[in-house]
């Protein structure tokens, strides 16, 4: 029997009703996520702290946003995405008054780095994914989530500014306070989408939490997944972290990191969306090898020509283009493969590879600019690891795994 989808009570949410409410909780999410380098100064010379305190507790956030991921997957497909939406936001209020109260750094990684990764997980992608794989048809889907992964790149070249005007015109404990003040919007979006409930036949088999981590885990084009979405996590956030320092080393401008930054994000808005549409009608995974190829071809050449202010700013479009336009193909996948039942969790597994990779990405990237004081290094690093995911990602089988029908 191939994967199935459970069927539910009462009509599946409208397309229209996911992609605004979707849309505008991702933004959000991910929006003010993207901000928080602009703390890193006000916050560390009030406190005295050195940046790796900071830092550090950034790095636990990412891994407690890819740790309490897998959970969050599993009660939203279980209980609901809406309620976790619900928890997410709520969460995510209480994690950034944390931020602005904080005194020590313990409290710091408490707020910053626990509570608002555990709030991320549970307003991002693999639980509103998890919504629209439900609630909306297979040609749909690779669509539907370029759409929200485009929405969250907007987030990130929208949201930014805003954040660094609160900071400017505001103190910045005032500035964390608002911005967690408008987190709160989440929770009632979040009742926009709650979804039918779930209802399987007298005769049907309601695949098991248990049942479907062995049932993927067991199964290799998982595996594989999980491997090529480590090399997206490492790529993008060491880029994203240690990209104003390897400018500023080449005796750029500060103003030049931020327009980079922001170009990356504006472009990402367009790659997400064209992804999203190309997967309607090209194999995932031919996809995914053309993202990891483009990645190895552009940070070659990027570190080989000499620098200057216009290869930096192609660059950063070439990669805004190629930034996040890999989430929609691989969730599309995953839901392809084993259906929607307990997509959200898997989601979720498959997501925390990627954030071991982020992590990975931060801490190795200034760990060998300590080494080396060069990120040339890293820049190889960055290239053999798209290597390695295109060898991973080109065997892949998108169809939808056969299964031993149950016994009734």
């Amino acid at each position: 029997m191939s994967a199935t989808d459970a069927t539910r009570q009462g009509q599946p949410l409208s397309m229209q009703r996911i992609l605004l409410c979707g849309a505008v909780i991702v933004t959000l999410a991910m929006g003010i996520r993207h901000g928080f380098g602009l703390w890193l100064v006000p916050i560390t010379q009030e406190k005295g702290w050195n940046s790796e305190t900071f830092s550090f507790a950034i790095a636990v956030q990412n891994l407690s946003w890819g740790i309490v991921g897998i959970f969050a997957g599993m009660l939203a497909d279980r209980w609901g995405a809406s309620r976790v939406i619900v928890g997410g936001g709520i969460l995510y209020a209480l994690g950034l008054c944390g931020m602005a109260l904080s005194d020590s750094p313990a409290m710091f990684m408490l707020s910053s780095g626990i509570l608002i990764g555990a709030a991320q997980a549970g307003t991002t992608y693999a639980v509103i994914f998890g919504i629209i794989g439900r609630n909306l048809p297979a040609s749909k889907r690779s669509w539907a989530m370029g759409v929200t992964s485009a929405a969250g790149s907007f987030g990130q070249f929208f949201m930014v500014p805003v954040e660094n005007t609160l900071i400017n015109t505001f103190d910045w404990h005032y500035a964390l306070l608002i911005l967690a003040a408008l987190s709160l919007v989440i929770l009632p979006l979040a009742l926009g989408l709650k979804e039918p409930a779930p209802v399987v036949g007298q005769t049907g088999h309601r695949q098991s939490i248990a049942e479907a981590v062995k049932e993927a885990f067991a199964y290799p084009s998982f595996r594989l997944m999980l491997g090529s979405y480590f090399v997206c996590g490492f790529q993008v956030v060491f880029i994203g972290v240690h990209m104003p320092t390897y400018l500023k080393d080449a005796g750029f401008q500060p103003g030049v990191a931020t327009f980079s930054l922001a170009l990356i994000g504006l472009f990402n808005v367009f790659g997400s969306y064209f992804v999203g549409i190309l997967g309607q009608s090209i194999p995932r995974r031919f996809l995914l090898v053309g993202i990891y190829s483009l990645r190895a071809v552009a940070i070659l050449i990027f570190i080989n020509l000499p620098l200057s202010i216009y290869s930096v700013y192609v660059f950063s479009a070439v990669m805004g283009l190629l930034w996040l336009s890999t989430v929609p193909p691989t969730n599309a996948i995953i839901a392809q493969i084993f259906g929607v039942q307990h997509f959200s969790m898997l989601g979720g597994f498959v997501f925390f590879s990627h954030q071991i990779g982020s992590f990975l990405g931060v801490w190795l990237g200034g760990w060998l600019y300590d080494v080396y004081q060069s990120y040339q290094p890293m820049w190889y690093i960055a290239i053999a690891l798209s290597v390695f995911a295109v060898c991973v990602t080109y065997p892949v089988k998108e169809g939808p795994i056969q299964r031993v029908p149950q016994a009734t």
